[in-house]
């Protein structure tokens, strides 16, 4: 898989943008501010409907514009599509496939599929849970879209749900009531609600966290490799699932269902006095160790690095082996590296069949990775090889 053009309309600082790429390396090459982020950020949005850097729509749309419009062309197995996706913060998005309107802007997704390389992937290691929640649902939605469906349901429960339990909090501090109030006697039906989707997103991640560890393992080990690194330390990755010792040996999703239902029971006077939704996968992590320690608070910047370059390989490697290769991106990530990770992990991506590349100087594009150039600068992009 790779995209062969990108054209942009009003999207971030491009008012019009065409650009035509070539499977293997590309690299895009400017000082800061000059709208090389915009153009991967662009084809992220197309394989994932979202952004590595904001978590709403409005910000995508150039100052003065209404709308921003996003088309790529993108090429796999001798098959050609086009995607297009009209963004309308505050509306519904619209999209396109093959100039056909879809019914539904999710329609698209699984039509691009993306790996990107960023400096906010430090964020995997040293960030909030919301962080590791976020990346393990992409990766799911990467490789089965329909659990962009899932979320989505998950999400709106839960905000009923929390909708309820506020107004439960403030009519028990009102003096109305105790937590018996109407509001959260509905609570019932939301509970089920919860525990069927949260199942069925809980056991969809259990389930990825098992395929991505031993190839998060491996990643680690290529990526750190060193005179000075800590070579010998295993790359863990648990899931932490807000049931703690309630959680079931089981992946079976009705059984986690129960016990999602059985511990909300459990815990429903503490969310009605807090107003706020205690269980559920909005609650859970993705733990990072290397060896009995774990990464948040114990690994070096180098460590934590490695740690988070493993994580976006072996979801590359994930992907690759369901079949459809992801176009890579590496967005300003050579300039945040040591010499030996680079040059690493530029040996490790060099066969992928498309890597786009963003440097602010030609000297952070790696040698292996040299290909065709694009210079980007005052809202120009000129060839330059």
């Amino acid at each position: 898989m790779h995209v062969s053009a990108v054209s942009l309309t009003d999207f971030r600082s491009w008012s019009q943008l065409d650009l035509e790429l070539a499977a293997g390396p590309t690299a895009l090459v400017g000082s800061n501010g000059q709208g090389k982020t915009n153009v991967v950020e662009a084809l992220l949005y197309v394989a994932t409907l979202g952004s590595h850097r904001v978590a709403t729509d409005a910000p995508l749309v150039r100052q003065g514009a209404e709308r921003a419009v996003v088309r790529t062309r993108v090429e796999r197995d001798d098959r050609t599509t086009l995607v297009e996706l009209e963004i309308n913060p505050g509306k519904a998005n619209r999209a396109r496939v093959n100039r056909g309107p879809v019914p539904r802007a999710r329609e698209v997704l699984g039509l691009l599929r993306t790996v990107l390389f960023a400096p906010e992937d430090l964020s995997l290691v040293r960030g909030d849970p919301s962080e590791r929640r976020r990346f393990l649902d992409d990766l799911l939605v990467s490789r089965s879209p329909r659990y962009a469906g899932v979320r989505a349901d998950y999400e709106r429960v839960l905000k009923q749900r929390n909708a309820l339990l506020k107004t439960a909090f403030l009519t028990r501090r009102s003096g109305g009531g105790t937590g018996t109030s109407d509001a959260a006697r509905t609570l019932d039906v939301w509970d089920s609600h919860l525990a069927q989707s949260g199942a069925e997103l809980v056991a969809a991640r259990m389930a990825l966290v098992e395929d991505l560890v031993p190839r998060a393992d491996v990643a680690y080990r290529e990526v750190s490799k060193g005179p000075s690194s800590n070579n010998n330390s295993e790359l863990c990755l648990a899931y932490k699932c807000s049931l703690g010792d309630a959680v079931p040996e089981s992946r079976d999703r009705e059984v986690l269902a129960a016990a999602l239902l059985s511990e909300l029971a459990r815990v429903r006077q503490q969310e009605v006095e807090r107003g706020v939704s205690l269980v559920g996968p909005h609650r859970d992590d993705l733990v990072l160790s290397l060896g009995p320690l774990p990464v948040k608070g114990y690994a070096s910047h180098g460590e934590s690095w490695s740690v988070a370059l493993a994580l976006r390989l072996a979801s590359y490697e994930l992907l690759k082996d369901d079949g459809g290769e992801p176009v890579l991106v590496l967005d300003d990530v050579f300039a945040e590296l040591d010499t030996g990770r680079r040059e690493r992990l530029a040996t490790l991506v060099q066969s992928a069949e498309q890597v786009i590349v963003t440097a602010a100087v030609p000297e952070d594009v790696p040698e292996q990775l040299v290909g065709g150039r694009w210079d980007v600068h005052d809202g120009t992009v000129t060839r330059v090889r």
